[in-house]
């Protein structure tokens, strides 16, 4: 088959985190009865009037300053008028002339190169109620109608399946990271349309735009577009030609199903929002908005990685908001971020997820925390000491020293001893320091293995490893 080049172009709704609704005090909430968090103004009756959310104009400053967009001094808002059941006012209220933010871009790693990701415009509107359908009938809840929304509309530069992913993961980081969105794509609180076309060669003009709408996930962004592209190739191999038109990813198939094609272009005749005075947005607006923005992710990757701290482990702390806001705490202390990472990821992270808690809901403190690291780095702790007192390390107040000395933890750390200990297993076992002298790997372990089983397990591994490859190679 020939070789097309796709180009593909990305939306995304993303509802934001506020108490209450854009333009009506009702609670911006999910899962709750239908139609409990709703009032006149969500249900569109005859003059009733919105009232702007404040939060919501803050919320969308920041979304346009961490995706590097220049914002829009004066906006205001727009109709878009067209006929839904689930649009009681028969208009959405939207941005469409001036959108907050523009001209921004996310930087991904594709390949093991940067690629910008470029934004065409980021706007604010509602959202329409949600619509259920069963058989002859559809129910039609109103929780969601007036819930806050940005739309994220990227320029048609995306080359493949894989950079739509990596940008939709990067977005869905940012905006979860800066509390603008929880990003739920199951909750359907950030859902992603992908427009997709191909042609030929690259100085050809676009092709015919394919839109796919309400994608599930971000794996099954990747699949739609991937099947979609398949089937243009198959249609213009075959010679055939194809309308624009709107499809659906459909989960069980696994495959994309036609909507409906697109034989006039949507007139929503827009125009200004009466009822809302224009947006203001000042330099004193972006600064007070600028000081609530935590740090990103990437730069916490670049800080734990430049204080020790493993490239897999970074990106594990980056990936679990909980874990990397608490080892933030420790961020200007002097403790080995090393063992302090392993310690997050490894045993602490086991008993989290077994027991189904965050770490701030243990009585593991930012002090008690810093005493179990020093102690484990230090070789009073071994990881065998750390299992067996784990669950008195999170669930009791009790010091470190305390649950030490109560569980009868005692250590060899000595060096001496160590190298007594070591001296011993080396002249017992003369085959396997043979065996290590010719280049066998598994005797380091076997003679460390009986070291342990010496020790019965009291020794520093750490510590017990290096002075035995010590004595090995003397």
């Amino acid at each position: 088959m020939t070789d097309f080049i796709p180009t593909i172009g990305v939306e995304v709704h993303v509802e934001l985190k506020t108490k209450t609704k854009i333009f009506s005090p009702s609670v911006n909430g999910y899962g709750q009865m239908a139609n409990s968090l709703t009032n006149v103004i969500d249900l569109g009756y005859p003059g009733t009037l919105p009232t702007m959310n404040e939060e919501v104009i803050n919320l969308a400053i920041k979304a346009a300053t961490v995706l590097n967009c220049k914002i829009r001094r004066q906006m205001h808002f727009d109709r878009k008028n067209y006929f839904y059941p689930d649009n009681p006012k028969n208009y959405q209220i939207t941005q469409f002339d001036t959108p907050i933010g523009y001209d921004g871009y996310v930087e991904i790693e594709v390949d093991g190169k940067t690629k910008k990701i470029e934004i065409e415009e980021m706007h604010i509107e509602e959202d329409t109620c949600k619509s259920t359908h069963r058989k002859e009938k559809t129910l039609l809840d109103f929780n969601r109608a007036g819930v806050p929304l940005i739309e994220i509309v990227t320029k048609p530069c995306i080359s493949s399946s894989e950079e739509a992913k990596l940008y939709l993961e990067k977005l869905k980081e940012l905006l979860f990271y800066c509390d603008i969105s929880d990003c739920k794509m199951e909750e359907g609180s950030m859902r992603a349309d992908a427009n997709v076309s191909i042609r030929k060669d690259i100085n050809d003009p676009f092709g015919t735009k394919v839109e796919i709408k309400n994608i599930g996930s971000i794996s099954n962004v990747g699949v739609s577009i991937e099947k979609e592209i398949a089937r243009q190739k198959e249609l213009i191999e075959k010679g055939e030609s194809f309308k624009e038109q709107t499809r659906r990813y459909d989960d069980k198939l696994g495959d994309t199903v036609l909507m409906r094609v697109k034989e006039t272009g949507n007139d929503y005749r827009y125009f200004p929002e009466p009822d809302i005075p224009y947006v203001i947005i000042t330099d004193e607006m972006i600064e007070r908005v600028e000081k609530t923005i935590p740090m990103l992710p990437k730069e916490r990757r670049k800080k734990y990685q430049e204080l020790g701290v493993s490239e897999l482990n970074a990106n594990k702390l980056v990936q679990n908001r909980s874990l990397s806001d608490y080892f933030n705490q420790l961020l200007e202390e002097k403790i080995n971020f090393k063992v302090a990472s392993n310690l997050l990821l490894g045993d602490i992270s086991g008993y989290l997820n077994k027991n189904e808690k965050d770490i701030t809901e243990t009585t593991l403190i930012k002090e008690r925390f810093i005493d179990l690291v020093n102690n484990i780095d230090n070789g009073t702790l071994t990881s065998k000491n750390l299992k067996d007192i784990l669950d008195k390390v999170l669930e009791t107040t009790s010091s470190i020293k305390e649950i030490i000395d109560e569980c009868g933890i005692k250590n060899i750390t000595d060096d001496n001893m160590i190298k007594e200990v070591i001296t011993k297993i080396i002249n017992d076992n003369p085959d396997s320091v043979a065996d290590y002298k010719a280049g066998h790997d598994r005797a380091i372990k076997y003679l460390m293995g009986q070291v342990m089983k010496e020790t019965k397990g009291g020794v520093n591994p750490k510590m017990a490893m290096e002075t035995l490859i010590n004595e090995l190679n003397k």
